[in-house]
Formats: C-alpha cells, sequence, structure tokens
C-alpha cells in the first residue's frame, strides 16, 4: 500500500499544473458518485418503510423506557406536593431523590396533538408570540417515563414561574435578543438548571417528522422523555438537592388542597388569548361524573401518547399585563407579562367559578391565589392547568 501512495506522489509531482487540476477533478467526481451511490442504497432500503407509514424508521428512534409503575393494591397515602393527588409511600420515596421536570411544549395548530401533557402534574399556557400559546408542563409525581413534545424554546415569563420551583427547564433554545425578553441570558443570570437542546442533542433529544403519521416541519419535531432528562440532570448534579446539600423544596410551599365536592353549575368556560387568533381559543367542558374539566380548542384536545382528551381538575385564569419589548426583534413579536405583584384571577373547579386575586411578589416567590376575602383558594387534587391572558381578555362562562 505504501509503494502505491509513493508512486502515485511521484508521478502526480512531474504532472504540469492543469494535468494536476485535472486529476484532481476526476479523483473528486469518482468520490462524489462513489457516496452518492452508497447513500442511494442505504435510502432505498428505508424508503419502502418510511413510504409505508415509517414503522420501520420509527422503530429505530429513541423513547420511553420501563419506569415504576406504583402497586394498586398499596394504600394511596402521600400527597404530591405539586398537585395534591394521593400517592402510595413507595411513589412517595422514588420522587423525593429528584427535583421537578419543566418541558416547554408547543401549541402551534400543526403539532396538535402533542405528547404528555395528560402526564403532567400542573401546566402553565401563555401566549409566545403572535397569539400562538405554548405551554410549561411540569412534571414530578407522575413515576412512568412519559415521551413530551413537540419541544420548542424559552420566554421570559415562563422563566418568573419556573423559579418557584427550582426546575429542571428542558427547552430547544430561546428568545436571546438583548433586553428584557433575553430568556437565555436570564436562565444564565438566574442560575436555572439548564436542559437546553443545543447543548444535550441525540440520543436524549430526536426529531420524529412522522410523528403525526404525515410529516410535519422541522420545528415540530421535537422530542425526548422525562426519564431521559431527569438522567442528564442527576449526571450534572441536579438531583433532590445541590452540591450545598440543600433541598430543591426546602423554601417551597405547596398549595392547599382539599377533597372533591363537585356539583355546580357551571358546565362550560370559554378562554380567549388574542381574539384575533381564534385557533388559540381553549373550551373547557364540565363533566360531572369526574369531577373534571374537558378540553378543546375547537376539537377535543388529544394526548397524542394515549390517544385521551386532555383534563384538568381545576382551571385557573390569571390576567397579567402583556407589553411587547420593543427589543429590536424583528416584527416587535417578544412579549412581556407583569409576572410579579398581583392582579385579577378566576378559579374553576366543581363546576363552580371563585374569583379572586393572584400574589407574586418576587420572581422566585411563590404565586398564591385568594379569594376576595383573602383566603388562599384550596385546590381540588389532581392537575392543575394555569392559563396567563392578557388584561382585558374575553372568558365566559
Amino acid at each position: 500500500m505504501n509503494n502505491v501512495i509513493n508512486n502515485f506522489s511521484e508521478t502526480f509531482g512531474e504532472l504540469t499544473n492543469l494535468q494536476k487540476i485535472l486529476v484532481l477533478i476526476i479523483l473528486a467526481v469518482v468520490a462524489f458518485s462513489t457516496s452518492t451511490s452508497l447513500s442511494y442504497s442505504i435510502f432505498n432500503k428505508l424508503a419502502p418503510s418510511v413510504r409505508n407509514g415509517g414503522a420501520d424508521f420509527k422503530a429505530v428512534l429513541p423513547g420511553p423506557t420501563a419506569a415504576f409503575e406504583e402497586d394498586p393494591n398499596e394504600p394511596r397515602t402521600e400527597g404530591c406536593p405539586l398537585d395534591g393527588e394521593l400517592h402510595t409511600k413507595k411513589a412517595k420515596e422514588f420522587w423525593e431523590k429528584r427535583r421537578p421536570l419543566a418541558v416547554m411544549i408547543e401549541n402551534h395548530t400543526e403539532a396538535r396533538p402533542q405528547s404528555g401533557l395528560t402526564a403532567a402534574d400542573i401546566i402553565y399556557e401563555a401566549v409566545a408570540e403572535g397569539g400562538i400559546t405554548r405551554f410549561m408542563a411540569l412534571f414530578y409525581c407522575n413515576l412512568s417515563d412519559v415521551q413530551v413534545g413537540p419541544v420548542r424554546s424559552a420566554r421570559t415569563y415562563y422563566l418568573d414561574w419556573l423559579s418557584e420551583y427550582d426546575a429542571l427547564y428542558a427547552h430547544v433554545g430561546g428568545a436571546n435578543t438583548p433586553g428584557p425578553a433575553d430568556a437565555l441570558g436570564q436562565i444564565i443570570r438566574y442560575g436555572i438548571k439548564d436542559l437546553n437542546q443545543f447543548s444535550i442533542g441525540f440520543p436524549v433529544f430526536w426529531r420524529d417528522y412522522q410523528r403525526l403519521g404525515h410529516p410535519v416541519a422541522t420545528e415540530h419535531t421535537m422530542y425526548s422523555t422525562t426519564a431521559k432528562l431527569w438522567e442528564v440532570g442527576a449526571k450534572r448534579g441536579w438531583v433532590a438537592t445541590d452540591s450545598a446539600n440543600i433541598r430543591w423544596d426546602k423554601n417551597f410551599a405547596p398549595w392547599k388542597f382539599k377533597e372533591d365536592k363537585g356539583g355546580g353549575t357551571t358546565s362550560k368556560i370559554t378562554v380567549n388569548f388574542w381574539e384575533s387568533q381564534p385557533n388559540y381559543q381553549v373550551e373547557w367542558n364540565y363533566d360531572a361524573a369526574t369531577n373534571s374539566y374537558k378540553r378543546k380548542n375547537g376539537e377535543d384536545h388529544i394526548d397524542l401518547n394515549n390517544k385521551q382528551q386532555l383534563t384538568a381538575k381545576n382551571i385557573v385564569v390569571q390576567f397579567m399585563r402583556e407589553s411587547n419589548a420593543n427589543d429590536g426583534y424583528p416584527g416587535n413579536v417578544h412579549l412581556l407579562y407583569k409576572t410579579t405583584g398581583q392582579g385579577r384571577v378566576l378559579i374553576f373547579q366543581d363546576g363552580n367559578v371563585i374569583e379572586g386575586r393572584w400574589i407574586k411578589n418576587s420572581r422566585t416567590a411563590r404565586t398564591k391565589y385568594v379569594d376576595e376575602d383573602g383566603k388562599e383558594i384550596e385546590f381540588n387534587r389532581g392537575q392543575i392547568w394555569i392559563q396567563t391572558v392578557p388584561e382585558g381578555s374575553k372568558v365566559n362562562y
């Protein structure tokens, strides 16, 4: 082999400059043709499975793994600190080893149905830009490995709510224009336990272009699972306690919880974010049989993982002042919400509505919800859905 290389080098060195250029061009064409032939051969083998719904191709993608399952015969006596749901003592031992995980999940009409929302303890919803809402789903007490997505980018006001939990934060990039909406800069300044896809990559994050059974735009394809994200957090030292051996919940104040009452007559709730964007108007319908609310976005809003309609035991609609960031970003689309201070809130539970106020004294302070007499409102045990709408938005019930 060495003789061949030496002979080629000697021969090549004796050529004129024009001859050398011609030889290099011929070698480049041969290399390109070989790589193209190899790529075509590989794609040709995959193509039938992609044309048939991509079943074989999807089989090689990462996905959820087996996880702890609660024994249905064990008594459920331990309340989840996030949503009050009752679990077994073994489950509590499991979740107490980690900290909450927040995942940004988009809500563009072309991205529905999403994966993983039925498994979250708390979901925050607000407009990301242009009247299109986005979710921040908090996971803690669900012990299954949940596939989540499509994962999208960070926004500044979600960081204010996230800071109440000192949670891991999974997202794909984020607003980074210098100014008040610079979410990526704030993540660094605030010391957020960041799980940005840009710094992690495959196989913790992956893209599934056939997630809906048909091709979708790239921005609607990013996936991960809760177990993979918690694993990365643990490798970075972000478990239940920090490097100073202080637990994440040392200063965490859980909301108060009560038993279901039911029997109310408020059967339908309509929440508008931006009236100019009717595709993001949310309708909640009260189901007396389960004492919960079923979500619709024009049609039943489904979780792709289990084909179940999204439901919540408590609906919180908090009104906050919305403004543009005026940070020079094209179209001035970056938004701000006044997340601290206090404002009007409507809380729906048991088929009834409670009018009151939200109070949040600082970025890291726990949001409190009180009635018109100043008494803290108790939630039903189960998923809590918190929707932030601009002041003056229409909420019909």
